[in-house]
C-alpha cells in the first residue's frame, strides 16, 4: 500500500501537507522534539493530566516535563497557568485535545511565539476535530496524532505528525533517517491483533479480551500501546524509534473511508449524552464546547469508580478508563516522571472520579437507560 496515498488522505482533513508516519504516535512527539533542539537542561511544559507516554517522550531527551493542573471544566489547563509555567529553560508548551477537546489552543500558541518557544499540539484525541473552524493540529508549529486502539481511527498502533512551522522539516527529516524498520514478526503480529480485533471482539468478550491483551501487553508478550518499560521508568526501550508499516498503512487507509460516519456518530452521541446529564444537574461536557468537541471519549464523573465499572461490567456496557491516573495507565510513582501530586489537585480529583461513555456506540439509548437506572452515581 503506497505511503503517499494514506498521507493524502489525511492531508485533506488536516489541510496541511506536511505529513510524517510513525510506528506510534509518542514517536511522533519524541522526533518533533528532537528537531526542535530539546535536550538535557530544557523544559517541556504539558498538562499534569495525560498519558505516560508524553512525558516519557520529553525524558527520553533528558529533558524535564514542567505539569500545570487542568481546569475540572474543560480538563485542560489555560494559556493562564501555561504562562505561569514559563522559565528561562522552557523550550516548548504542550497543549492537548483532551478526550477530542481543543481548548485556547489559538491563545497558547501565540503564548509561546511571544516568548520565543516552540508549541506543540497533542492530537492523539484530537484527529478529525476542530478549534474555531480549523482542524486540530493547525496552530502550533506541530502536532502528533494517534491511530492506537481506541483512538479517532485506528491503525491497532500506530501514528504521524503534521508540521506547521517549515524550519522543522529539515530537523524532522534528519531524525526520521534513524528510523528502524518494522520487522517481519512485528507486522505478522499486528495483522493478527487486527484481524482478531475486526473478527473475534465482541461485546460478550470484550472485558475478557481487553484485560487479557493489557496484561500481554506490559509484559511485552503482544505489540501493545504501551510496552512494560515505558510504564515502570524513563529509559528509552530498545526498538522505540520506529518506522511505520505497510501493515498499518493499508488499516489507515481503509478506516480513513468510513470516517465522516464515524465522526458524525460520536458527536450525536455526544449531544445526546449531554442533555441527558445536563437534565439530572450531572457533570457534563458544556454545549459551548460541542461545536468544535470530536468526542472520542464522553467523560462522566462518578462517586466510586470500582463500583461502577462493576455495574457496567454486569450490564455490558463498555466504560472508557481513560484518565484514571494523572498519568494513565500509571498509577503511583510519578515522581519517577517528575510529577508532583500536590501541584495537580484538580488532575488528581478528576482521575478519582472519572469514567468515559462510549461514543461510539450505534445504541446510546442501552447507555442512557443504564444511567437513569445508576443515576444516583453520577456527580
Amino acid at each position: 500500500m503506497n505511503s503517499e496515498v494514506y498521507k493524502q488522505a489525511l492531508a485533506e482533513i488536516l489541510k496541511n501537507d506536511n505529513i510524517f508516519l510513525y510506528w506510534k504516535g509518542r514517536v511522533a512527539l519524541y522526533a518533533i522534539l528532537k528537531a526542535m533542539g530539546v535536550g538535557s537542561g530544557d523544559e517541556v511544559i504539558l498538562p499534569g493530566f495525560t498519558c505516560v507516554v508524553v512525558p516519557n517522550a520529553i525524558k527520553y531527551l533528558d529533558a524535564k516535563p514542567i505539569y500545570v493542573d487542568v481546569k475540572k471544566k474543560p480538563m485542560n489547563p489555560d494559556t493562564s497557568q501555561y504562562q505561569d509555567a514559563i522559565t528561562p529553560k522552557t523550550k516548548v508548551i504542550i497543549t492537548q485535545n483532551t478526550f477530542g477537546l481543543s481548548y485556547q489552543v489559538d491563545e497558547i500558541a501565540e503564548l509561546a511565539r511571544k516568548k520565543g518557544i516552540y508549541s506543540v499540539e497533542d492530537c492523539t484525541h484530537g484527529f478529525g476535530g476542530t478549534y474555531k473552524g480549523k482542524p486540530n493540529g493547525s496552530y502550533c508549529d506541530a502536532a502528533f496524532f494517534s491511530t492506537q486502539w481506541n483512538k479517532p481511527f485506528s491503525t491497532g498502533i500506530g501514528g504521524f505528525a503534521s508540521v506547521n512551522n517549515q524550519d522543522l522539516i529539515p530537523g524532522l527529516k534528519t531524525v526520521n533517517k534513524k528510523l528502524i524498520r518494522p520487522t517481519m514478526k512485528d507486522k505478522m503480529v499486528l495483522s493478527a491483533l487486527l484481524f482478531a480485533h475486526d473478527h473475534i471482539l465482541t461485546a460478550s468478550n470484550y472485558w475478557k479480551l481487553r484485560s487479557m491483551y493489557r496484561f500481554l501487553s506490559k509484559h511485552n508478550l503482544v505489540i501493545g500501546s504501551s510496552q512494560g518499560e515505558e510504564l515502570t521508568g524513563v529509559k528509552m526501550p530498545k526498538n522505540y524509534l520506529k518506522d511505520i508499516s505497510e501493515v498499518q498503512i493499508k488499516k489507515g487507509t481503509e478506516n480513513l473511508a468510513s470516517f465522516r460516519e464515524l465522526m458524525m456518530r460520536r458527536r450525536e452521541n455526544g449531544k445526546i449524552y449531554t442533555q441527558f446529564l445536563s437534565a439530572h444537574n450531572k457533570y457534563h461536557v458544556d454545549p459551548i464546547y460541542h461545536q468544535d468537541h470530536c468526542f472520542l471519549k464522553y467523560p462522566v464523573l462518578v462517586r466510586d469508580r470500582q463500583k461502577f465499572e462493576e455495574l457496567a461490567f454486569n450490564a455490558k456496557i463498555e466504560l472508557g478508563d481513560w484518565f484514571c491516573t494523572p498519568l494513565y495507565p500509571v498509577e503511583k510513582d510519578w515522581k519517577i516522571w517528575d510529577l508532583d501530586e500536590n501541584q495537580i489537585p484538580n488532575a488528581l480529583y478528576l482521575s478519582r472520579h472519572i469514567v468515559n461513555l462510549p461514543t461510539e456506540t450505534q445504541d446510546p439509548g442501552r447507555v442512557i437507560k443504564f444511567a437513569e437506572k445508576h443515576l444516583h452515581e453520577f456527580i
